[in-house]
């Protein structure tokens, strides 16, 4: 039944891309993103991931890629991990848990927790720096657990970013994206957007 679903949610990026087209994730002007760096191209992921079949569908490829991992636990950090990390781990048959963050860093709430030894996959919706992502793998190794990737719908670097652990995508794109004083969309006067939920 698992190997069932993943087989069936295979994606290849050029369908990613029509999907998010479809779904209005991708946008163009001036964006200051949640790592505070600036970009003429934001992904709203959120807006495909209100759609519970065409979240299912981005899960179950992502699962696919980690079929082989032995994955027992899927983590996503708060907000934009949330919902993949459950679609994801459902097709994987592993728990889904978030992070959120708390005194300026991670940290499992709500009675979440892991154990030594538990492999976990961290997963986030778009990744620019990866900061995020490496805030769940640091607590969940702080808690012994072993980290088997880190995995996410779009790579905003081309997949130029290098976390130390296997980094997998469905999506890359090579989206240029700017230290506030080296903008050259704020040099030019083009207003700055503050996405409601930047990624």
């Amino acid at each position: 039944m698992m190997a069932d679903s993943m087989n069936a949610g295979i994606m290849n990026e050029a369908e990613v891309l029509a999907l998010f087209r479809a779904t209005g994730v991708l946008l163009e002007g001036h964006f200051r993103l949640t790592s505070g760096r600036h970009s003429p191209v934001f992904l709203q992921c959120s807006q495909v991931m209100q759609h519970p079949r065409q979240a299912e569908r981005l899960g179950a490829a992502l699962a696919a890629v980690f079929a082989d991992a032995d994955v027992a636990t899927v983590i996503g950090p708060a907000m934009g991990g949330i919902i993949l990390a459950h679609v994801t781990a459902r097709v994987l048959g592993a728990r889904a848990l978030f992070a959120e963050k708390e005194d300026g860093r991670m940290v499992l709430r709500r009675g979440f927790a892991v154990v030594p030894g538990e492999r976990v996959l961290v997963v986030e919706d778009a990744i620019t720096t990866g900061g995020s992502a490496l805030d769940v793998v640091a607590l969940a190794r702080a808690a012994g657990a072993e980290v088997v990737g880190i995995g996410c719908l779009v790579d905003r670097t081309g997949g130029k970013l290098d976390l130390g652990l296997p980094l997998k995508s469905l999506l890359r794109l090579e989206v240029p994206s700017y230290a506030p004083e080296e903008c050259p969309l704020c040099a030019a006067g083009v207003p700055l957007t503050e996405p409601k939920r930047a990624s």
